[in-house]
């Protein structure tokens, strides 16, 4: 008996496993070694997510104009979905400006908009790891002067893989066609 139960786990280890054992796509977003840094003080590499549909964004928390609509819009995204797609999704805004947003600065921007950790992830990397994944995404930034941003605002949807599945660049409000594509990616999933 004590054979077949340490077969049995044996078993359930190996299967649970087995999707992490197998090697990302070479167009996943995930082959980038990115160290990201939650608004909780947790670290974990940006494959670490890999198994789950993400919406991903880039951002920052000083912005006032466009960032919190993007934020807003994932939000509205978010909420559309039916709950059962609802569920199997996650979201994932990292900073542009690590040099200012801090885990602490995170976790107030994370709690004065409400925003539930349980699907909620804000991070940040160090800043040739954002570049690095700005790029990959498609996301262009550059720092002014004033220590603002210029950059494109985007929602990126990933699929479990990390692969590129659709984007929509319509912010401040719903963009019904990514709520289908989101729909689609996560019932293939």
């Amino acid at each position: 008996m004590k054979r077949l139960l340490s077969s049995l786990a044996m078993l359930l280890l190996l299967g649970g496993s087995a999707h992490a054992a197998q090697p990302l796509p070479g167009d996943s977003v995930y082959q980038l070694p990115v160290q990201l840094t939650g608004q909780d003080g947790r670290q974990q590499l940006l494959s670490a997510r890999r198994g789950r549909p993400q919406l991903v964004t880039m951002f920052y928390t000083s912005c006032q104009m466009v960032c919190p609509l993007i934020i807003d819009s994932m939000r509205l995204t978010r909420n559309a979905l039916d709950p059962a797609v609802r569920s199997q999704i996650d979201l994932l805004a990292v900073s542009f400006d690590p040099a200012r947003d801090s885990v602490a600065t995170l976790r107030s921007y994370a709690d004065k908009r409400k925003l539930d950790p349980r699907f909620w992830t804000l991070a940040r990397a160090e800043p040739a790891q954002v570049r690095q994944l700005s790029g990959v995404l498609g996301l262009q930034y550059r720092q002014l002067p004033d220590g603002e941003f210029n950059h494109s605002s985007e929602l990126i949807l990933l699929d479990a893989e990390g692969r590129i599945a659709a984007h929509t660049n319509v912010i401040g409000r719903l963009d019904p066609a990514f709520v289908k594509a989101i729909t689609e990616t996560v019932s293939r999933h």
